[in-house]
């Protein structure tokens, strides 16, 4: 009998979870230099089993465990295959930087690092559970699992008080979502006699009203953990909180999981979607990536800011989902299979490059113990591997040709612009607006980018001691060096990459790319017509080699030998300090100048005459106040009534529940026919 992807995979997910309870038993020195290279060599592992299930049919399997009567169900098809695919590709750069990053906890606090291998591995597991669920009471248990041994990483520093805050806020909005599904599902399997497989909810579709309630409801639930405004609330929180190989999980492998469950339940679970809701999607997501982006680019915490950059990337891979679902229901196939190829493409170069800056960010802690960037700069003189590995991501993200983080902008772009007629007509006035946006986003990045290289990695040092800062040693080489050599591929290759994303939007939508890449051969990127629009990242990229050998060619050739060495010129300061260059509160200060009513801002501004000055600016989310802060009050006032009942009297709390038992008895006896 031949071993099939489905076998394998779930030899995988055993392999982790055994690795995990292994690490609980050996000693933790032994665990980090085993067990860590293990759990890497099983991501290596999924991604090769993802990409071999991307290139057949589905699988189905179950496993007679859980409920009586309620067994696991387990498929592959190939919109799980993609995503793990992403699980597997993400999570082996991670889990390799993990096993150098991980050493100093190792030797020093022995406990936490077992705990921390189990938390880690049941964290990989799950996520890959929830990827090859096929009934809901599996989904919900691996997405619980997935929660818990989040928020369990996320807290691994639990006697700082703000780490536990962080904590329980991540851990309250995750159960808010998952409340949402169990509603959610609750719905799909209503009249399906109690059968929860995702078989039958295929078969038992929903229309009208308890459609758009199933499909609001997933988007609660999906967009909490995603970090949809107005549910992002945790995310700026939870990620800066967490050890920086957990950081790098959750932004560039978990925020997916919620993209997967959207999809499935979307067009896989629920049935032709309705024109709104793409148009909620679409404006949802516009608002959020703006919102993202506007508080990353304020940020002075280098992890902040790339918690924020989280949230901007979410909002554009949901927008694009937004107008996947609007083609798709106006059936427009073409611009719909474009759409979602944008958004898978893009969930892809997310995980990679986010990941890669999350790593290097944790690098830039582990070595100087600060995230401040006020107290940062000057680290590329130390910290060589780093900078230069970080850059790649930096410039991925920011957009820039011809890195991955373009290629999927750039088929966004052309999905907005590249729209058809749809049936609303004032659709088609708004979504250029959403074109606007795009270009908008993907400027500030590149601004929020530039703030975060420049501060951290150029210039002089703002107060640190450079000769004991290091540089990363060689497992953490290996782990950025992975997520790089990534961004540079998708980027280089991205026919090569949207033939394979073919398979899960013909899946999805019945429509792909594949036949415009044909046409055009490997080296072009036509969406729909080359009259419209292509690209050719390999000729762009030859195109800069050339004219940076030639400008180098030319300048030996010409000017060797006539050219004297003196010093940089310094603005006329001829003993410039640290104080002297731009600070990371200085370059966001015209961003905060514009939007100062969008942004919480707090000034303290001294006189000119204060013997002391101190000048201080503080962001904060402005959501804060107008949703969660009503809602504590409210809740706290409910809790204040409910507690009336509270008498201490145990002859009170006997005729509460003789009253309850009455008005029980009197609800049954009416109801009976």
């Amino acid at each position: 009998m031949s071993l099939l992807p489905l076998d394998l995979i779930g030899l995988i997910l055993t392999g982790w979870g055994g690795l995990g309870l292994l690490g609980l038993v050996v000693p933790a020195r032994l665990g980090r230099c085993l067990l860590f290279p293990l759990i890497t060599a099983l991501s290596v592992l999924m991604a090769g089993a993802g990409f071999w299930a991307l290139q057949g049919g589905a699988q189905t399997l179950v496993l007679p465990m859980g409920l009586p009567g309620m067994p696991f169900h387990l498929r592959l098809d190939v919109l799980s295959a993609f995503f793990l695919t992403l699980l597997g590709l993400a999570g082996s750069g991670i889990s390799a930087y993990a096993t150098g990053y991980f050493r100093h906890m190792a030797e020093t606090r022995a406990g936490d690092f077992q705990r921390l291998i189990l938390l880690y591995a049941l964290f990989l597991a799950s996520m890959g559970m929830v990827l090859v669920a096929d009934d809901a009471y599996f989904f919900m248990v691996a997405w619980e699992g997935m929660a818990l041994s989040s928020y369990f990483l996320v807290t691994t520093d639990h006697e700082i008080p703000a780490i536990r805050e962080a904590g329980f806020l991540y851990l309250l909005m995750a159960h808010l979502g998952a409340i949402a599904l169990l509603l959610c599902f609750g719905l799909l399997q209503s009249g399906a006699g109690g059968d929860y497989a995702f078989a039958t909810l295929r078969h038992h579709s929903l229309t009208g009203f308890w459609s758009s309630m199933t499909f609001l409801l997933a988007l609660i639930g999906f967009g909490a953990k995603a970090g949809l405004l107005p549910l992002h609330s945790w995310l700026p929180e939870a990620h800066p909180a967490a050890p920086s190989p957990v950081s790098a999980l959750m932004s560039g492998i978990m925020l997916k999981m919620a993209l997967y469950g959207l999809l499935r339940v979307l067009f896989d679970l629920l049935g032709q979607p309705l024109w709104w809701w793409g148009a909620l999607l679409v404006g949802l997501g516009s608002l959020t990536a703006l919102f993202g982006v506007l508080f990353a680019a304020v940020q002075s915490d280098i992890k902040r800011l790339l918690a924020w950059s989280s949230v901007e990337n979410m909002g554009l891979i949901l927008s694009g989902l937004g107008l996947t679902l609007l083609f798709h229901g106006a059936g427009q196939e073409t611009v719909a299979a474009l759409a979602l190829a944008a958004v898978l493409y893009h969930a892809l170069n997310h995980a990679l490059f986010k990941g890669l800056l999350f790593l290097g960010a944790g690098s830039v802690l582990h070595a100087t113990a600060e995230r401040n960037m006020a107290k940062l700069g000057g680290l590329i003189r130390v910290m060589p591997w780093v900078a230069g590995l970080s850059l790649v991501g930096i410039l991925s993200l920011a957009g820039l040709p011809p890195f991955n983080g373009f290629v999927s902008e750039w088929l966004l772009l052309q999905a907005y612009l590249l729209r058809p007629d749809l049936p609303q007509p004032w659709l088609n006035m708004i979504l250029p607006l959403g074109a606007a946006v795009l270009a908008l986003v993907g400027a500030l990045a590149g601004f929020a980018m530039v703030k975060f290289y420049g501060i951290v990695f150029l210039g002089q040092t703002r107060g640190l001691v450079l000769g004991e800062v290091h540089d990363i040693g060689l497992w953490e080489r290996f782990g950025m060096g992975w997520m790089a050599l990534g961004c540079v591929l998708l980027g280089l290759f991205p026919s090569s990459v949207i033939l394979q994303l073919d398979t899960v939007t013909h899946a999805l939508v019945g429509q792909g790319l594949g036949a415009s890449a044909a046409r055009h051969g490997w080296l072009w990127v036509t969406p729909v017509a080359a009259s419209r629009a292509s690209y050719s990242p390999l000729i762009l990229f030859a195109v800069i080699v050339v004219s940076v050998g030639l400008t180098f060619l030319g300048v030996r050739r010409f000017f060797h030998g006539r050219w004297r060495r003196a010093p940089a010129w310094d603005c006329g300061y001829p003993f410039q300090t640290a104080r002297m260059q731009d600070s990371a509160d200085g370059f966001g200060q015209p961003i905060k100048q514009i939007f100062e009513s969008f942004f919480g801002l707090s000034r303290e501004i001294p006189s000119p005459f204060d013997p002391h000055p101190h000048y201080h600016s503080e962001v904060r989310d402005p959501l804060w106040g107008l949703c969660y802060l009503p809602l504590v009050r409210g809740v706290d006032r409910l809790v204040k009534m409910v507690g009336v009942l509270q008498q201490g009297r145990i002859s009170t709390y006997l005729l509460f529940s003789f009253t309850t038992l009455l008005a029980l008895l009197a609800l049954v006896t009416g109801t009976r026919p």
